[in-house]
């Protein structure tokens, strides 16, 4: 892989101190790390998908700012968790489902494997469904007939991967400003109650509907297929970094470019989904209001116009083109890693979409599907969380790169609040 003259500075250097070529880096050390931005945001796609639309309007529909801390909450576990897996990757120039094969027993990488598919399914059901929703909303388009629409630009989304991995930053980038853009507009126009907010920061649940809605939330968030995805995105992305990084000088430049990477993309997602909340709180509160996606669409339109109604369908549908050529690719990573095997690109899309289809072909009311596929991907984040944890930990993974104890210890904290959570939500629903 070559490199630009902005990337090998970021490299290091064998100049001695005060040389002008360290000079010049030293003098200008964001212009160095700007042209590695961009992994984070390819992850960041998927934190913002159609499941996020559905969650995230639900719950700030049905109980106000109460959920805001929520989705506060889950952004910064995020980014510690986006931020571990890409110092894997460049720890170790691999990524993390080929880590649990090497590292762990065959059953349990198969285990893992197993429900790393199954979530996959859940991702996908998620954005083809909504990229579905969205061309029926823009275009009349018959919500099958999106569905596969959807999944053939995702495939199109994807063939710029094969031309190496700034067009494909670029355009995932760009389908995330959309994003952003649309839901910025969005929130001009409804306000912000700004007492509300600043409650809603405070941490309470309204009865065990916003305990769903919690857990939903938080399993749209932190999206466990990204885990591994960003993992794999890592390697060779920032040069030969296992070699680079063995200086402290070059673990930190690396880990800087990283970390801000992380920063900036996360930090995004997490103002969307702020927004998408807010939105819901201050124009559909109370029974019935926004209870699908379709009636968001048309109660934009009757409280601030039709040009807010397009911008949120537009988001809509960049949300479900982009998010779903990303979990295409984390499901080539998956296998390949945990199976050392891969099938036609055809194929897996076929087996993941096909119930995506069904449930557009049969199903009352997609967004309550989206609302429980987010649950799903909240029970799927303790299998790919712990063993990054894990990992990351082992000095004789990570050399100097191995977390900080303290690092270890909040990491843990976070994977056991969402095992409480989804325990908390197995009991309610077993006891009715």
């Amino acid at each position: 892989m070559y490199l630009s003259k902005n990337e090998a500075a970021l490299l290091p250097t064998t100049l001695p101190p005060g040389t002008a070529s360290t000079q010049g880096r030293r003098a200008r050390p964001a212009r160095g790390l700007w042209p590695l931005l961009g992994p984070a945001f390819i992850a960041a796609i998927a934190y913002v998908d159609p499941g996020n639309f559905a969650t995230n309007f639900s719950g700030g529909a049905s109980f106000g700012y109460t959920l805001l801390w929520v989705i506060v909450a889950a952004n910064l576990m995020a980014m510690l968790v986006q931020a571990l897996t890409a110092k894997l990757g460049l720890a170790t120039g691999r990524d993390l489902a080929t880590l649990c094969r090497e590292r762990l027993p065959r059953p349990v990488t198969r285990g893992l494997w197993l429900q790393a598919e199954a979530v996959a399914i859940a991702t996908d059901l998620a954005e083809i469904v909504g990229g579905a929703v969205a061309l029926n909303l823009l275009f009349g388009v018959p919500l099958p007939v999106g569905g596969l629409i959807t999944a053939v630009v995702a495939f199109v989304l994807l063939a710029a991967q094969s031309r190496g991995h700034r067009p494909f930053e670029r355009v995932i980038t760009g389908l995330l400003l959309v994003i952003g853009l649309g839901f910025g507009y969005t929130l001009i126009g409804s306000g912000v109650d700004v007492a509300g907010a600043a409650h809603g920061l405070v941490p309470s649940f309204a009865g065990p509907e916003s305990l769903v809605l919690a857990t939903g939330i938080l399993g749209a968030t932190v999206m466990p297929h990204v885990i591994y995805v960003h993992s794999a995105l890592t390697p060779g992305r920032y040069g030969d970094a296992v070699t680079a990084g063995r200086s402290p000088a070059g673990r930190r430049r690396l880990l800087r470019a990283q970390r801000l990477d992380v920063l900036l993309a996360m930090g995004l997602a997490g103002l969307v989904n702020a927004a998408m909340l807010i939105v819901a709180a201050q124009l559909f509160t109370g029974p019935g209001q926004a209870s699908s996606l379709e009636s968001v669409h048309a109660g934009l339109g009757e409280q601030l116009g039709s040009g807010t109604a397009i911008a949120f369908a537009l988001a809509l549908l960049a949300s479900g083109f982009a998010s779903s050529s990303v979990g295409t690719h984390a499901g080539q990573v998956v296998m390949a890693g945990f199976l050392r095997r891969s099938i036609p690109l055809l194929a897996r899309r076929l087996i993941t979409v096909t119930p995506a289809l069904v449930v557009l072909l049969f199903a009352d009311d997609p967004t309550t599907a989206l609302v429980w596929s987010q649950v799903v991907l909240s029970f799927g984040i303790p299998f790919a969380l712990v063993p990054l944890l894990w990992l990351t930990s082992r000095r004789d993974v990570m050399a100097g790169w191995v977390n900080r104890r303290i690092t270890t210890v909040i990491g843990a904290v976070v994977a056991a609040l969402i095992v409480g959570l989804n325990l908390h939500l197995l009991l309610d629903l077993v006891l009715g």
